[in-house]
């Protein structure tokens, strides 16, 4: 079950574009696994800002100097984010997680390929260490609009095999999108498996790949989330269930990880006709 903690801010440093922000969290980090996520309070605000903002877990420790600690990635889009990229050494903020479910991890040593675009691929390094342990490969792309967003080079290629980078400035790597290199880096590793994590119009992409090349593909969705407990239903998207049948599924309680076949992409933020509970169904 999700715990709920009040946090102390352990350090908040910079990381290019980023906020890296350490803060206790109790037992969290003990049932934490790679793509799950925490919601945070935004306090000290108006009324408009009392929903929470949520974050995958970058890094989780079980046992430390503070007990169990977690760090998240942050970036200051609007006035909560900013909040949060504000608190400093000692600041109390609440947090509930983990939340959501994880990456699905290959029960045989396989090849697979992580991609993140900007900080999304907070939630990938974690996982590379999973699947590590369990004999896989993991190469990476991770890609940005400019080399300040990039997140994550340097475990990027202490864990990975082959790392590829992208920025569609030129500014770093690559000059493009991380799905440029992608049929080439897949025919290079026979990989099985892709895992990804960032912007919805990237993860489609990727998907379209994957489906090409006959491989698995799983996303972690960015969509919006209010409550991060499956109440609100402001984060629900259209999936394809095993049986064929469209369900709204939400993102903070069925995912945020799910099979990028089964997503319908090209109706995300709307509610097909056909989909169970509406219309004739």
């Amino acid at each position: 079950m999700p715990i709920q903690h009040e946090a102390s801010v352990i350090s908040n440093s910079r990381a290019g574009a980023y906020h890296i922000i350490s803060l206790t969290a109790g037992e969290i980090p003990k049932s934490y696994k790679p793509g799950q996520f925490v919601t945070l309070s935004i306090d000290g605000l108006a009324s408009s800002l009392i929903l929470r903002r949520s974050f995958s877990i970058y890094q989780a420790q079980d046992r430390g100097v503070y007990g169990g600690s977690i760090e998240i990635v942050v970036a200051a889009h609007g006035e909560g984010t900013k909040w949060i990229t504000q608190l400093r050494r000692n600041d109390s903020v609440n947090i509930v997680g983990p939340l959501g479910k994880p990456f699905p991890i290959p029960k045989d040593p396989v090849s697979c390929i992580l991609i993140g675009g900007g900080y999304g691929s907070a939630p990938l390094f974690r996982l590379a260490e999973a699947l590590k342990n369990k004999g896989c490969r993991v190469d990476f792309i991770l890609g940005a609009q400019t080399s300040e967003k990039l997140f994550g080079l340097l475990e990027a290629r202490r864990l990975g095999h082959n790392v590829v980078i992208t920025t569609a400035d030129g500014s770093a790597g690559q000059t493009g999108f991380v799905t440029d290199p992608l049929p080439e880096l897949i025919e290079k590793t026979s990989s099985q498996v892709i895992y990804s994590c960032g912007p919805m119009p990237m993860l489609s992409a990727i998907t379209e790949i994957a489906k090409a090349n006959r491989i698995y593909s799983f996303t972690a969705v960015e969509e919006a989330m209010a409550c991060g407990i499956g109440v609100c239903m402001t984060c629900v998207l259209p999936v394809i269930g095993e049986d064929g049948v469209t369900r709204m599924l939400r993102s903070c309680v069925d995912g945020p990880i799910f099979n990028g076949e089964k997503v319908r992409w090209s109706d995300v933020g709307t509610v097909p006709p056909e989909t169970f509970g509406f219309g004739n169904h």
